[in-house]
């Protein structure tokens, strides 16, 4: 880490249709762009013409039509490594974090995979090591089902450490290349890592050079105990997902903490947790996007359960109906009408879960009950199922948002969901960037051109440096 003060960091959750349900019917935007190298390319150039760290390529192993309502950005989409190729072709400095599953790779597949990507773009490259919170992969790589949390993460631990192993298995000046004397490599500096372990037995070396930045960033998501010692043992990046700023800050200073334990300082690991953003030039139209966005998801009947909404495979959500409504607050409100103002015993009548839900649009649409522009009933349609970690506003209000959570200790900055694409990332970027930059928490222009140089990381040295055993057969 360099002297330079404390700079805030931003990566772009790259969804073609956009992180919102509805992103893709909203005016102006791509519904078809998943499979639009073209756009994806665009789109990627649009952040790192505003200085992004990164752009991060998210990954399923597997698909449900049920997505196509909840989540399409996430039931069809290219092959991760592929598309970072060709986003490699036509950026010169922004990140690009490509996701793997060790659940469902092998280490040598991914060290393979991960050190080319790095070579394409100069040093750009990082691995978004999950796990798989979604069972259905198992049953398209031929297993019964699929594992439990504990096998996961520990053979993700041992996963790693061959990667790592693996990447380090060409020492930077192992490639003499003399023209003259014929001499291609120094032998002596190229090494079988030999690993035989619980779950791998991996002799090596990598047939790849080591990656120009040593060892590949390396991004991790995750609450569970094993995901927080993984993370903070691990990862340079970590995505985090908490709703509120004291939650927030409890999962920032446990997982720094952990990261301390093995030898590493707050510096070497930035905590970037998602933030979906509506903005607009007044906080009046930010409210009005969001507004329109919503009404563009469709309602369930009201005789529906929760019990069938899909979000990416990651769990159950709430149906959109007053049936869910009336669930959450504690309160009977199935007679009402959807766009009628909630009545004042309908505030009063809810729980604790009901009243954050109040503060929740209070805070998106600055609407309040019996106010000048009263919450409605579709307000907490909507308030139900949007989630408390989207912010709407002005420039300055998102800004203030981000600055709060960055000097509270809560955040190292944000990974961006655009609502819808490519009109939310250029709002982002023409609107909110500079005001990150006039404030003097967000860079002007790149230090360096490496994904590390933007972590202000530095490049490690290799593990395996000195006299390595020889090679006794072909590799």
């Amino acid at each position: 880490m360099s002297g330079k003060q404390r700079e805030l960091h931003l990566g772009l959750m790259f969804w073609a249709t956009g992180t919102h349900t509805a992103g893709w019917r909203y005016p102006g935007a791509r519904s078809d762009g998943a499979f639009d190298i073209g756009f994806i390319q665009e789109v990627t150039r649009l952040v790192e013409d505003a200085k992004f760290d990164f752009l991060f390529l998210g990954d399923r192993l597997a698909t449900d039509p049920a997505l196509a309502k909840t989540n399409p950005a996430q039931m069809s989409r290219m092959e991760p490594f592929t598309v970072a190729s060709a986003i490699a072709a036509a950026t010169s400095h922004i990140g690009i974090a490509v996701t793997a599953n060790p659940t469902y790779y092998d280490p040598y597949t991914v060290a393979r995979l991960t050190a080319s990507l790095d070579h394409l773009s100069g040093g750009r490259a990082a691995w978004n090591l999950v796990t798989g919170a979604d069972g259905a992969a198992a049953y398209n790589f031929s297993r019964d089902g699929h594992w439990d949390t504990e096998k996961r993460y520990d053979w993700a631990d041992e996963f790693v450490e061959v990667v790592r192993d693996l990447w380090d298995s060409w020492e930077d000046d192992a490639f003499t290349r003399d023209k003259s004397g014929g001499r291609y490599i120094d032998e002596s500096k190229l090494h079988t890592i030999d690993h035989v372990g619980e779950h791998f037995s991996v002799k090596g070396p990598l047939n790849v050079a080591r990656p120009p930045q040593g060892q590949v960033v390396l991004l991790h998501a995750g609450t569970s105990d094993r995901s927080r010692e993984l993370g903070a043992r691990e990862a340079d990046v970590i995505f985090a997902g908490q709703p509120d700023l004291e939650s927030a800050r409890e999962y920032y200073a446990d997982v720094k903490s952990r990261a301390a334990r093995y030898g590493r300082g707050p510096d070497e690991i930035q905590i970037l947790p998602g933030l979906s953003v509506v903005v607009a030039p007044t906080t009046a139209a930010a409210v009005q996007v969001y507004d329109r966005l919503n009404a563009l998801v469709p309602l369930d009947p009201e005789h529906e359960t929760v019990d069938s909404v899909r979000f990416g495979g990651l769990g159950q959500g709430l149906k959109r109906n007053l049936a869910s409504v009336s669930q959450v607050l504690g309160v009977d409100v199935t007679d009402r009408t959807i766009h009628d103002p909630v009545a004042q015993e309908v505030f009063d009548g809810s729980g604790d879960a009901g009243r954050k839900v109040f503060a929740g649009i209070t805070a998106t649409t600055r609407r309040t009950v019996a106010g000048p522009e009263p919450i409605t009933y579709f307000d907490l349609i909507n308030g139900i199922t949007v989630g408390s970690r989207t912010v709407v506003g002005d420039p300055i209000e998102i800004a203030d948002h981000i600055q709060l959570w960055f000097e509270q200790d809560a955040a190292d900055g944000f990974n961006i969901f655009p609502d819808f694409v490519p009109g939310s990332v250029r709002a982002f970027t023409e609107l909110v960037v500079p005001e990150l930059q006039r404030r003097g928490l967000f860079r002007i222009d790149y230090d360096g051109t490496t994904f590390r140089d933007h972590l202000r990381l530095g490049r490690p040295g290799n593990r395996h440096r000195g006299p390595g055993p020889a090679l006794t057969e072909p590799n």
